[in-house]
């Protein structure tokens, strides 16, 4: 039996998938993995059973992706499975920023007698514009950027998508209506409206800044519901002061940006319905089985996708580093006991790799030993059926 430790709660209709041969625990000790949504895990000390995080969500800033990789525990992200929900908040964002719905509500709650005569005398302070026929630029076009991009069409947007690393899913998913700016330069120039989708790395950290905000349209509307440092606050603060912004909505409502002026900030919604949180947790408990009971690797942040159909009795999962000469080391061990290999595969990423190997019958304890003693493997895992 596997045991399965929640940090957070978790849907009961991803957990419910586990089924009789897993238990959930709120006890770390002895877990196989663990399911997690927002806690923090960089502090903790995790025992030498776990063999693998799933994060029910798309960021992993929470989990030290890095240090568990060295120990040879995989993490998993379930990128997509939050998309609509993010990108019906992003639509949402849209009409914030043309709107002065939220300035409108707060003046109206402070209303206390002849209301209807005050409301028709002082509403002309909230007027506002329309999205139909304005320029968004959508930056990063993922699952929720293409989702973005083609429901901003369908409302009579004019949507311009900018990423260089699209993949091929993602562009069939996107409506030929979008039109593909070559660089960023093209979206700070042309766009109204400006929406980023991308990830949180050393590159795009602070990506909005002073020299980007710059080269936008006075007036732009800037919306981020990806990550809070993807924007220089600072730089923010003084590109609405200085009305080169005109709105920022952002889902991260940190000290830099609370309660400034034209600055709507959420606090942190993105993610949060019934619905996102149902496909987090089926999509990272299926991740889990997959790897636990087979061995295949998908949707990982640390190691290589990696997976092969079983067909034999015993299957070999191997982490290790990706050196030159290393599998020739550990196929060499098999050979020596006379044990055939029926299929094979290898994946790398970065400094890591991940090894799929199918015998014709089960390889010994001493043996597994012998090849977790080589140099640079970091955790072999023995599966039967």
């Amino acid at each position: 039996m596997y045991t399965v430790h929640t940090l957070n709660k978790i849907s009961q209709n991803g957990l419910a998938l586990l089924g009789d041969a897993y238990k959930v625990s709120d006890e770390l000790n002895n877990a196989d993995a663990i399911l997690v949504r927002s806690a923090k895990m960089h502090d903790m000390v995790l025992p030498e059973s776990v063999k693998a995080v799933a994060r029910a969500g798309a960021g992993v800033n929470n989990i030290p992706i890095e240090a568990y990789a060295e120990k040879g525990i995989v993490v998993f992200n379930t990128p997509g499975a939050n998309a609509n929900a993010v990108k019906e908040l992003v639509l949402c964002g849209l009409l914030l920023a043309s709107r002065k719905v939220v300035d409108g509500i707060n003046w109206a709650k402070t209303l206390e007698s002849d209301v209807a005569k005050t409301v028709e005398k002082g509403k002309g302070a909230f007027g506002g514009g329309e999205i139909l026929g304005k320029k968004l630029g959508v930056i990063g076009l993922g699952a929720i950027g293409v989702m973005v991009a083609n429901a901003a069409q369908a409302l009579g947007m004019e949507v311009i998508g900018y990423d260089p690393y699209i993949s091929v899913d993602a562009a069939w998913g996107l409506s030929r209506h979008i039109k593909h700016a070559n660089t960023l330069d093209e979206i700070y120039a042309e766009a109204d409206y400006i929406t980023i989708h991308v990830p949180l790395l050393d590159s795009t950290k602070h990506m909005l800044n002073k020299e980007a905000f710059d080269k936008m349209k006075t007036g732009v509307a800037v919306l981020n519901f990806s990550r809070d440092t993807l924007v220089q606050n600072e730089d923010m603060k003084v590109a609405i002061a200085e009305g080169k912004v005109a709105k920022y909505v952002t889902d991260f409502p940190v000290e830099d940006v609370l309660n400034q002026e034209n600055i709507i900030a959420i606090p942190h919604l993105g993610a949060s319905t019934e619905e996102s949180e149902e496909n987090c947790a089926v999509m990272a408990v299926k991740e889990i089985k997959d790897y636990l009971e087979q061995g295949n690797i998908t949707h990982s942040v640390n190691y290589p996708e990696c997976s092969m159909i079983w067909n034999t009795s015993a299957r070999l999962a191997i982490a290790h580093k990706n050196t030159p000469a290393i599998l020739g080391k550990i196929t060499a061990i098999i050979a020596e006991q006379g044990i055939n290999i029926q299929d094979m595969t290898n994946r790398s990423r970065g400094d890591y790799a991940y090894t799929l190997i199918d015998t014709d019958t089960s390889i010994s304890e001493e043996d597994i030993q012998r090849i977790e003693s080589v140099d640079n493997v970091i955790k072999v895992r023995i599966l039967t059926k």
